[in-house]
């Protein structure tokens, strides 16, 4: 479980992981060596995987995002899954219950370039492809604290 003191400290990087020592420990009331030893402590928990950066995927000339649902034909599931992770395109997928296996996001350029992407698997795998609109969330981290989830 978390105390009050790691919620703060994860909440302050979640808003910027690159805040410094020095700044966390003044924002909670710690020395920096203190601070330092909970970090590692919650990054040796697995609570912190990795200190990250997000990157604007228009700014890098991607201009479409798409939710894939894909559905290995029978006997192809590791292939459609090797295929999937050496393809730089796919930004992120999940391995699901349910009709289809996976569930990815694609960067793209243009329609073109999803076609070929998608080509790539046809005989491998069927798809449906979403174009991404918006999104209103952005991805996050789940509750810090424990809630209670109201009852309708």
């Amino acid at each position: 479980m978390l105390d009050d003191l790691d919620r703060r400290l994860l909440e302050i990087l979640i808003k910027d992981s690159r805040t410094s020592l020095k700044e966390l420990a003044q924002q909670v009331g710690l020395s920096s060596p203190s601070v330092s030893e909970r970090l590692r402590r919650l990054e040796d928990r697995g609570v912190i995987r990795a200190f990250t950066i997000e990157i604007d995927p228009q700014a890098l000339g991607y201009t479409l995002q798409a939710i894939v649902r894909i559905r290995p034909l029978p006997g192809k599931l590791h292939i459609v899954q090797k295929l999937i992770e050496e393809t730089p395109e796919f930004g992120e997928c999940d391995k699901v219950t349910g009709d289809d296996c996976f569930v990815a996001r694609l960067f793209v350029r243009s329609i073109g370039d999803l076609d070929k992407l998608l080509d790539r698997i046809a005989d491998k795998a069927e798809t449906s492809t979403a174009i991404i609109k918006a999104q209103p969330i952005r991805r996050r981290p789940p509750p810090l604290a424990a809630t209670a989830i109201s009852k309708p």
